[in-house]
């Protein structure tokens, strides 16, 4: 009898600990669910079910790769153009005001300004450790662009010494005219980081911003929003998109296709269940921009990007407030 009384402690013991265990496995997984944009700071780090051994592996469930830009257009701040950036239209951002939703790390917000001369270029992501590493991009892009001018000063130094002092001394209104070309040019020779800003922000759930815009960029991102937040995040994002607009502004976007969302759909268990509850698939985005957002028309900006790497010859659309 002494032997069956001395089992028994053990025994509740070891149901205690079990019990303790899952009201422990409950606790974590409740803030799991509550700090599912956290995830975005670093990318989560799970481990596969199925064999315990292998290595952490990194899920993004906003689709804030890392490394994005480097498998899709090459690597280093020197990297090669995005080739979505050669159908964009120049007047669509040579003295605009500019919005990039989902920039990443800020490669192609960066390549715009500096090639269509915008006024200002404002990039978005969720992910803080991104927009850290677009400052850095930033930073790189304006030291290259300080040294390209560098050369090119010091090898025209020698034509502007032997200028004729005697061409120097023109009439007042000749005068007026330089001056004013002078200025001119300082205006379209500001530096990048005059231009080109970034910022840590959900678009989703952010509150409205304080200005508006001449064009709005939103590329390879409506996924990413519709497996988050669903069908009413998504019209969510196309309204206030709208509203953003300043009127005759242009919305540029490109859509992933429907067998993207069925690629990533288990990233998370936010976008498993999204994914069962999409009514509005990629194809209707047209209708619903139109119809039910306000957007006057619509243009086909290409259907056959040429350029660009296997998974990303995706169609581009621009759509006029």
């Amino acid at each position: 009898m002494a032997e069956r009384n001395e089992k028994k402690p053990k025994r509740i013991e070891n149901t205690q600990k079990q019990q303790n265990k899952k009201q422990d496995g409950e606790v974590k997984k409740e803030e799991n669910d509550g700090n599912s944009e956290e995830m975005a700071k670093s990318g989560q780090e799970t481990q596969a079910k199925s064999n315990p051994n292998k290595k952490f592996k990194k899920v993004f469930p906003y689709g804030n790769y890392k490394s994005y830009y480097g498998y899709r257009i090459g690597k280093g701040p020197e990297r090669e153009e995005d080739p979505r950036i050669r159908v964009l239209k120049k007047e669509w951002f040579e003295g605009k005001d500019c919005l990039d939703i989902g920039c990443n790390s800020g490669v192609v917000t960066i390549q715009i300004a500096k090639k269509y001369n915008c006024k200002s270029i404002l990039g978005l992501d969720i992910d803080s450790a991104l927009i850290e590493e677009a400052f850095w991009y930033l930073r790189k892009f304006v030291k290259m662009e300080f040294a390209e001018k560098k050369n090119t000063n010091n090898t025209n130094v020698k034509a502007v010494q032997d200028v004729n002092e005697s061409e120097q001394c023109t009439t007042k209104s000749s005068n007026e005219g330089a001056d004013n070309g002078s200025s001119h040019q300082s205006s379209c020779e500001r530096n990048l980081s005059d231009i080109v800003s970034f910022r840590q922000e959900n678009f989703v759930r952010s509150r409205p911003h304080d200005k508006q815009y001449d064009t709005i960029l939103c590329l390879s991102v409506t996924k990413w929003i519709h497996l988050n937040w669903g069908d009413d995040g998504l019209i969510t994002a196309f309204a206030k998109i709208w509203r953003l607009l300043r009127p005759g502004g242009v919305f540029v976007l490109e859509p992933q296709p429907w067998s993207s969302y069925e690629r990533n759909r288990t990233v998370s268990e936010t976008t498993r269940s999204n994914f069962r509850d999409i009514k509005y698939r990629p194809d209707f985005f047209r209708e619903m921009l139109l119809d039910k957002i306000g957007f006057r028309r619509v243009e086909v900006v290409t259907s056959d990007l040429s350029g660009t790497r296997t998974g990303f010859n995706r169609p581009i659309f621009a759509y006029y407030k």
